[in-house]
């Protein structure tokens, strides 16, 4: 994991020195005005265009990466490179407007006007526009006010974008010496983008012909859903993965919701298990046996190969049970190497509970209930709490999946009760 982590980041790094490099191969050095802020310009705009390239791989689903890096970290990653690349492309078409305007004398409301009778420059400034919007619909104060479909369609603006900066860059000096490189790094993104998340999800649909079975009450707002196919196996799905589905039924079709798998895969089943916290995931519960299921995937990084000690505390909260009661059944371990902690606000909402208890009977693994409300005085995931109900803390591999203010806090909790980091493992979304 480390190191897929650290070769991803190395990588994305030396690309960006790359790009430099070749900027710095084309600077004239010069101390007029207008020659600084075009060598501004074309760093920022070489630096932009790169970074665009680089959130569009992020997102490509590229299996290798998404295992090896983990889908949340690369989530972050390109929610936080957003930022620098919407302020790289600001910056640059700032200033190229300045340095234009210097060049020929004029003011700014000028410049503009004559820099907006160029085709690609304003094909360059409205890929711009879409960008800010997708950055706007990004924000955290707006994007729980916007539906998730609203915010989805927009965020596909970036490949519209993408595709009208790209005719821009090629046109201008920047790229004078090495249009071929940008061009070709250009083309490799755009193929990974076509195969993982058009060819494969289609091929998958295809040969696994996904249908569901059944719908069942797991708890309060809480159900089950058993699919069966063909050529799971195929799949090669662990344990706490989790996959994008897209159940083809009214009100569901268009969207492709990510729910780990709360079972194993079993000859030609899967389940998972859903709690109803948005409109999607609330009309899933209507789901009719028949329904056919589009199934993209596996994804997360949240698996048995993250393990490096003999024995393994699972900590779950809510919902978050789903990938843990997977990896409580299969991971390898004897006698009380296996210990799971359920968080959840009172009894009534413990959802697999029967499973849970038949799986620690049948292993002889460890596993305590902790209810009670998130704001009661005590607190079951503290230091103390923790090291009481597990004494060998420090020498376990500790997998947690939660709510991520509960997340959040057990990991520094974890810390603080002396688990070195690298053995608490992780995977937290919030969509």
């Amino acid at each position: 994991m480390r190191n897929a982590v650290g070769r991803v980041r190395g990588g994305i790094l030396a690309g960006a020195g790359v790009v430099t490099l070749l900027w710095a191969a084309q600077v004239r050095p010069s101390a007029r005005p207008d020659a600084l802020f075009a060598t501004a310009a074309h760093l920022s705009g070489l630096l932009a265009g790169y970074g665009v390239l680089v959130l569009l791989f992020l997102m490509a689903r590229v299996p290798a990466v998404e295992h090896g890096v983990g889908a949340d970290r690369l989530a972050r990653w390109h929610a936080f490179g957003g930022r620098y690349v919407l302020l790289l492309v600001f910056g640059h078409g700032l200033f190229a407007l300045l340095g234009y305007a210097v060049h020929e004398g004029t003011d700014v409301v000028s410049a503009a006007s004559e820099l907006l009778g160029y085709p690609a420059l304003a094909a360059a400034v409205a890929g711009t526009v879409l960008l800010a919007a997708v950055g706007v619909t990004s924000a955290r104060a707006v994007r729980r006010r916007v539906p998730h479909e609203t915010w989805r369609g927009v965020h596909l603006l970036v490949y519209l974008a993408a595709a009208l900066a790209f005719g821009h860059q090629l046109a201008g000096p920047d790229l004078a010496a090495a249009a071929w490189f940008w061009a070709l790094a250009h083309t490799v993104v755009a193929v990974l983008l076509v195969w993982y998340r058009a060819v494969v999800p289609v091929r998958q649909a295809m040969r696994h012909a996904l249908r569901v079975a059944d719908v069942r009450v797991e708890g309060p707002g809480v159900v089950s859903v058993v699919m069966y196919g063909q050529h799971l196996a195929e799949l090669r799905a662990e344990p706490s993965q989790f996959l994008r589905w897209r159940f083809l039924q009214r009100r569901l079709w268009h969207t492709a919701l990510p729910f780990s798998l709360s079972a194993p895969v079993r000859g030609n089943a899967l389940r998972i298990t859903v709690k109803g916290l948005g409109g999607h995931s609330r009309r899933i519960r209507r789901l009719r046996p028949g329904t056919r299921v589009l199934a993209t995937g596996p994804f997360g990084a949240l698996t048995a190969a993250r393990r490096t000690r003999p024995k393994v505390l699972l900590i779950a909260g809510g919902v978050g049970i789903t990938p843990m009661r997977a990896l409580f059944e299969t991971l390898p371990g004897g006698p009380g190497d296996i210990t799971l902690l359920y968080r959840a606000g009172a009894e009534e909402h413990l959802v697999l509970r029967t499973e849970l208890e038949a799986i620690a009977a049948e292993r002889q693994a460890g596993l305590h209930y902790l209810l009670g409300p998130s704001d009661a005085a005590y607190d079951p995931l503290a230091p103390q709490a923790l090291a009481a109900l597990v004494p060998d803390l420090a020498e376990h591999d500790v997998y947690l999946c939660g709510p991520p203010g509960m997340a959040e806090a057990t990991r520094a909790a974890l810390l603080r009760a002396g688990v070195p980091a690298g053995r608490i493992h992780s995977e937290c979304f919030s969509f």
